[in-house]
């Protein structure tokens, strides 16, 4: 049995399926499909053993956002990660790779590592179990592998890879002859005919020495910059923080720029068992089954005489109605909603551009904005107060922390809070409220085992999240929430 190292990328923003993925809580960490997030959906399908392989702990690499979340997904899949590495800033998955690599090569240096980004579907995880096997197989002979999906459609919107003879139904490995970047449509029509075309899925599998040796090769320049990169970063909790005066050194580059398309022992596992990368919600109408009719509906939502059709509510509080509708797609989540022609799903990451040009918040934030304890969600906002539901997860507690501008008034509706305010500690049950004067030092915790909400009034001359100094904090966050993003 063969041990592979899984390595899951997840710092991405996935744009194109606004308005439910933004910038702060992309689209890898909810359940687009399914009940599961596509994070979890990855990291449990490289886990455990087959007759021929076993997956060791993975590990992840993410942003300083995103860490928590990432923490938290894991602990929910019951999964405990190999090392989960902060990237200082997103600079492709070259860099990324990279540092993945260097990390093992301390403990295991002719490890196996399987890369792959964390927001795909994969439908039968069997026959991906099986092409992996497949792959260590021309690994174990120095190749480096990358996996080749069989095309459905002839789609403008993926890479594709050009095999040295058509695969042959077998996920036996076949030399790559060229990577080829994504077509227009005469041209993907044409390598759909040839036969011995393949989506590039971006999933990859080679040893630590054999990918090390291949950037040595094709990208020196990013050699030595990731490697102080790895050799100088910082331990912060559980986490590992990558160097960033190392890391702004590295070039913003993919893998397959920069070691991919040099490669001259490159093959390829073709996979028949179902994929997609979710790349817009025309490709997550097509994973939802439509029906009949071809029309995908929430349970808030409802199609009347509809065809080919994406209704789809994130909010328990918005109900959509399509009528008469064909080659639509229509999301609405709680502050924003996107209406647009089924064909033009890749489109919508040039809308959230607009949106940001305009400095239009929910271009990249959520009314429910996630953090280390829970999360909060902005109820009310006026020119002097603000109100907001609370949730605190069993066992959390917020920092130690007081506000220069604002007093807070605190009513549980769920659950039991431990509050202290000052020097007064005591608990507040359901239908109890507590007083926070202004520049009073508090703390908020949940000591039960069920989750905790509460209703917060703020008021005061100013009522933004950078009011705040920390004197305790479990998270290790700044005393000062304006010197970091906070999550």
């Amino acid at each position: 049995m063969t041990e592979i190292f899984p390595v899951v990328l997840c710092g991405g923003s996935g744009t194109r399926l606004w308005p439910l993925s933004r910038k702060s809580f992309p689209k890898q960490f909810t359940p687009v499909v399914g009940k599961k997030t596509l994070f979890q959906d990855t990291v449990e399908r490289m886990s455990g053993s087959t007759d021929a392989i076993s997956f060791a702990a993975p590990t992840v690499l993410t942003n300083s956002d995103f860490r928590f979340i990432v923490t938290e997904q894991l602990e929910q899949s019951g999964i405990s990660p190999h090392a989960v590495l902060i990237e200082p800033q997103g600079l492709n998955t070259g860099p990324a790779v990279l540092a993945a690599a260097n990390y093992l090569a301390r403990e295991h240096p002719d490890a196996l590592m399987l890369v792959a980004p964390s927001d795909h579907i994969v439908r039968d995880i069997e026959a991906f179990h099986e092409a992996i096997a497949k792959g260590v197989n021309a690994v174990a002979g120095g190749r480096l592998v990358t996996f080749g999906i069989q095309p459905t459609h002839a789609e403008t919107a993926y890479g594709y890879l050009e095999l040295s003879t058509s695969p042959d139904g077998t996920a036996t490995a076949i030399p790559l002859s060229r990577f080829v970047e994504k077509p227009a449509k005469e041209h993907a029509e044409e390598m759909l005919r040839k036969g011995n075309y393949m989506w590039n899925a971006g999933i990859f599998l080679f040893s630590v020495r054999d990918i090390i040796h291949a950037y040595e090769k094709s990208a020196p320049e990013l050699m030595q910059p990731v490697s102080d990169a790895v050799n100088l970063a910082e331990k912060d909790l559980d986490f590992l923080r990558l160097d960033p005066d190392s890391w702004a050194q590295a070039e913003d580059i993919s893998i397959d720029y920069a070691v991919m398309e040099h490669a001259e022992n490159l093959s390829v596992v073709p996979f028949y068992g179902g994929w997609s990368d979710l790349g817009g919600w025309n490709a997550v109408w097509r994973e939802s089954s439509p029906d009949d009719s071809g029309v995908v509906a929430s349970d808030q939502a409802s199609a009347i005489e509809c065809t080919n059709t994406l209704l789809r509510s994130e909010s328990d509080n918005v109900q959509i109605v399509g009528i008469g509708l064909k080659d639509v797609m229509a999301i609405a989540t709680q502050d924003a909603v996107l209406v647009a022609d089924m064909s033009r799903g890749q489109d919508v990451k040039d809308a959230v551009a607009v949106l940001k040009a305009k400095q239009v918040p929910q271009a990249t934030e959520f009314s429910k904005d996630h953090r280390p304890w829970g999360w909060f969600e902005s109820l009310v906002i006026g020119d002097r107060f603000q109100v907001k539901r609370i949730l605190v997860h069993p066992g959390a507690a917020l920092s130690l922390q007081s506000h220069v501008h604002r007093s807070e008034h605190w009513i549980v509706v769920e659950g039991t809070a431990k509050v202290t305010v000052g020097n007064d500690v005591k608990l507040v049950t359901e239908n109890e409220s507590v007083y926070v004067p202004l520049g009073a030092v508090h703390r908020m915790e949940n000591p039960g085992k069920l989750p905790m909400v509460l209703i917060e009034v703020q008021t005061g001359s100013y009522v933004g999240e950078d009011d705040i100094v920390r004197y305790e904090d479990v998270y290790a966050r700044s005393r000062h929430a304006a010197s970091e993003t906070i999550v």
